[in-house]
């Protein structure tokens, strides 16, 4: 069989988080009583006319800016013609191809096994979103046009592609996901369907400088989906061309119970779609004061903030990758730094003890003052950094620090507190500790014989005899140090 070489185009849509709809005031929100978020402007009664959220055409912005992209100095809004009942205009309200999009000619590196790969952006640029069909109990189909208008921002990659593997679609779709929600500009949702994404695959016999004809898979709404996906119509493509079949220009569908797609419909071209500027939309034109002021906004994004972790504080790729994933997460740890946490040990109680627990009672660790849809932790950065304080001057063992913490975590209560009332601060004293080395000695001759015959590990099970009659309270270094003098004497 030939080798094929596989080419993958990404178009991802990603609903902006603004409250009211990109054309009217409606407002945005998941689910709901269908058709009860609407208006003559998002159903397109005869006689209303739209007005541009300018929010939105901000966070699209924006988005350009961190992906590298030009700001385009004049923009305008098309009709995309098509006739679908989730359309109620009968027409999309786009921005037409390489015809003056809100940003264009960008780039998003991702890591790959042979080293960081630049992936090129063709163009950034804003729409809005369709409604939503629905089968009916009962038979028959519905259209719920809650959605319909949200604004919709579409970042497409370059041609020829640059990704060139399952495994690149996939860690491309999970880095700009991670700049979209670092950005504020969507919440990446993929279940709920605010960030969609439609790879264009192809495969080409290795040697060859002509692409092969594209299928699209539409509205994938995971990073497992796209991995599968892209996976499933390269192994379909060469076999139709191994049998000496021509692949079709398609839109395929994607079904998760069989892990296969299906065709949808034979894709159209661009010019089926008959694009013509919007007459009820004015051109938007940008100043360098206004896109300045719009890239005053942006945070520090995810490689960056990855690479201080790495170089400031001295965190593995590994650890600083964990705590960069999410933005709520990073800020938490931050947090603590800034309170005198030391770094290292605050990304150890974070990524271990504290994720469990957060993992374990379905909570979240996002700074006061900050949304989220989930019960907020009762730990503060201000607890954890407590805690550390109580570990590093020796106040308290790790042993009973673990367990602080976890009481902490439930109650609120700070570990200082929790330790004074619990009597559970660390002993150092060495007359008590020796006394106690002396009976562990006594009581387990195999391992003093095992230590004194040259096996060092055996020194571990006495140190654990130690902590145990003192109720995990004595200084585990002052343990050890007094049993090698006995041992020794």
């Amino acid at each position: 069989m030939a080798q094929y070489l596989t080419s993958v185009g990404m178009e991802v849509h990603a609903e902006l988080l603004t409250r009211s709809k990109m054309f009217c005031r409606c407002p945005v929100a998941f689910g709901g009583e269908p058709n009860t978020r609407v208006c003559p402007v998002c159903l397109a009664m005869p006689g209303s006319l739209p007005v541009p959220n300018r929010r939105a055409v901000e966070l699209v912005v924006m988005t350009a800016l961190a992906l590298q992209c030009t700001i385009a100095r004049h923009s305008i809004f098309h009709r995309k013609n098509y006739f679908y009942p989730d359309l109620p205009k009968g027409y999309q309200i786009s921005q037409y191809g390489e015809s003056y999009p809100i940003g264009y000619g960008g780039f998003l590196e991702i890591p790959t096994a042979s080293g960081t790969k630049r992936i090129r952006i063709r163009r950034v640029h804003l729409e809005e979103d369709t409604g939503k069909l629905m089968h009916l109990p009962g038979g028959g189909s519905g259209v719920d046009y809650n959605r319909a208008g949200v604004p919709l921002m579409e970042i497409v990659t370059d041609f020829p592609p640059d990704i060139e593997s399952s495994d690149e679609a996939k860690e491309y779709l999970t880095h700009l996901r991670q700049i979209l929600v670092y950005l504020g500009v969507c919440n990446g949702k993929m279940e709920e369907g605010s960030l969609r994404c439609e790879p264009n695959i192809s495969v080409r016999v290795a040697g060859s400088e002509q692409y092969g004809t594209k299928t699209e898979l539409k509205n994938l709404n995971s990073f497992r989906s796209v991995q599968l996906g892209v996976q499933f119509e390269v192994r379909r493509q060469i076999a139709v061309l191994e049998q000496g079949g021509r692949v079709l220009q398609e839109t395929r569908g994607w079904n998760e119970g069989t892990e296969t797609s299906f065709l949808m419909r034979t894709k159209e071209e661009e010019n089926d779609y008959r694009y013509f500027p919007d007459p009820d939309l004015v051109p938007m034109t940008f100043s360098e004061e206004q896109i300045e002021a719009i890239r005053a906004e942006l945070p520090e994004l995810p490689a960056t903030k990855l690479a201080r972790y790495r170089d400031t504080f001295g965190l593995s790729d590994y650890d600083a990758g964990i705590l960069v994933a999410e933005r709520h997460w990073a800020e938490w740890f931050e947090a603590c730094v800034e309170l005198g946490g030391d770094p290292k040990m605050v990304c150890n109680w974070m990524n271990s003890d504290f994720a469990r627990l957060l993992n374990d009672s379905g909570q979240s660790a996002v700074l006061a003052g900050r949304e989220s849809e989930r019960e907020s932790s009762k730990i503060s950065p201000a607890h954890l950094v407590d805690l550390l304080r109580l570990v590093t001057s020796n106040t308290i063992s790790g042993k009973i620090a673990k367990e602080v913490f976890t009481e902490s975590f439930q109650s609120g209560e700070m570990p200082t507190s929790l330790v004074e009332k619990k009597g559970a601060t660390q002993i150092s004293d060495v007359d008590a500790i020796a006394a106690w080395c002396r009976q562990a000695i006594d009581e387990n001759p195999d391992p003093v014989e095992k230590y004194r015959a040259g096996q060092e590990g055996a020194i571990g099970f006495l140190v654990g005899q130690v902590m145990k009659k003192s109720q995990g309270r004595a200084n585990p270094m002052v343990v050890q140090e007094i049993l090698r003098g006995e041992l020794t004497s």
